[in-house]
């Protein structure tokens, strides 16, 4: 496990903010609690909290892509080609709807959300590289993307039993 990738989600400030609470229309606990003891989120019945730790878990052990724009990319032209929304890319960036939404939509195709997993390793791993060290610290425009990918990943994998953890 990458203790690097569980460091930079460590007790941060802004992360459930970022990430859940843009979820509270599902459910309105959307609060992170840190445990110092431990050095881990709680569990929290209820909650997303184990929805999350277990996506920290998973990105710790995701091996990450040289080009996390591919993947990000190959949802982007799902929702172009099979939901024919107006959208194009012009030099690096997706224009005609916000980045976000083009994520969303084309995370509903995502099987086992393996594109949306892989472009949040690789997002971690390029702030990583640039010294950028924890979720906190990113700068802004990556670090709201990585928190979009996030949050989908999250919305796509709850179930009738996410809040039993």
């Amino acid at each position: 496990m990458n203790t690097t990738v569980k460091i930079f989600f460590a007790n941060s400030d802004i992360l459930d903010y970022m990430v859940l609470r843009r979820l509270s229309h599902v459910n309105i606990s959307w609060e992170l609690t840190w445990d110092p003891v431990e050095q881990e989120y709680k569990r929290e019945e209820g909650t997303f909290s184990g929805l999350l730790i277990d996506l920290i878990n998973e990105l710790a052990t995701t091996k990450y892509p040289p080009k996390y724009h591919d993947n990000e990319d190959a949802l982007a032209e799902y929702v172009r080609e099979s939901l024919k929304w107006q959208i194009q890319k012009i030099g690096s960036r997706w224009v005609g709807a916000t980045y976000g939404s083009i994520l969303e939509q084309g995370g509903f195709k995502d099987i086992d959300e393996k594109n949306l997993v892989q472009a949040a390793a690789g997002r971690i791993q390029a702030a990583i590289n640039r010294g950028q060290t924890h979720f906190d610290d990113m700068e802004k425009f990556h670090r709201q993307i990585l928190a979009d990918v996030l949050a989908i990943i999250l919305y796509h994998r709850m179930d009738s039993n996410v809040f039993d953890n």
